[in-house]
């Protein structure tokens, strides 16, 4: 059993959805996936997506990311009750969205957002940032920092799994010091929107082997803390650089 990892796969571009939909399940019928987040924001190509996944692997687990949490174009009220929806949506594709139990192997799925602890967005940030416009929260929800706590009290009992091996996912990064140096001064505006200490914290309290992560479109593996912390995101097909446009197998027993 080889478990693969990928995120932000964006198939709305009609590339990235041909590569979804070409995968051979005689390939990978005894496998497990994991789903990091940002397929699309429409609920039906995401339904056409998970089909085509279950079809494939063994089990997909998914967590959604921010694109799934637009609302713009949806006949949703607030982007909870779409969170909800894509939750009834799992159940019914047969999609994992919750703890994931295998022999000596658990996958966990913790549900985040980004909370500003990463920097505070400046004025352009706050214009061009899509999710600003196209999410929308409830009244007690009242900014960032509420959002990320919300999800991130729906981990709490999460939080005590214990197995063999512990594998955990999230859309957003749980720590800052998975982007690489390289990145050139003039593009890390972005990163007070790309995820949350808090989160960290609640990975350190998990203590997996591996963390899955995607949002930034960054590929990557280090190793902090004794968690391997891996990014594999498809990305935009533009962004053949920093995205290796595969599957990416991280663990097989």
């Amino acid at each position: 059993m080889r478990v693969f990892a990928v995120s932000d796969i964006h198939v709305d571009y009609a590339e990235n959805l041909d590569w979804i939909l070409s995968l051979d399940a005689r390939e990978f019928s005894e496998d497990v996936l994991i789903l990091a987040g940002d397929v699309t924001d429409k609920m039906p190509l995401l339904r056409q997506v998970f089909d085509s996944l279950v079809a494939c692997f063994k089990a997909v687990l998914f967590v959604p990311g921010n694109h799934e949490l637009w609302v713009q174009d949806e006949d949703f009220d607030c982007s909870l009750t779409k969170f909800d929806a894509i939750t009834e949506l799992c159940k019914f594709c047969g999609v994992h969205a919750d703890i994931f139990e295998m022999p000596d192997i658990s996958f966990v799925p913790l549900f985040s957002w980004y909370d500003f602890s990463f920097g505070e967005p400046d004025r352009y940030l706050r214009r061009a940032w899509r999710d600003f416009r196209a999410c929308s929260w409830p009244d007690h929800l009242s900014g960032a920092r509420d959002v990320s706590d919300y999800f991130l009290n729906l981990n709490l009992e999460k939080l005590s799994t214990m197995n063999k091996t512990v594998i955990s996912y999230s859309h957003f990064l749980p720590r800052i010091d998975v982007m690489p140096e390289r990145i050139p001064v003039e593009r890390r505006n972005v990163y007070p929107v790309l995820g949350s200490e808090a989160l960290g914290l609640q990975v350190k309290q998990l203590n997996p082997a591996i963390h899955v992560y995607g949002h930034s479109h960054v590929n990557q593996s280090v190793l902090l803390d004794d968690v391997c912390y891996v990014n594999n995101a498809f990305a935009y097909p533009r962004e053949s650089r920093i995205a290796r446009k595969q599957l990416h197998c991280i663990y097989e027993s």
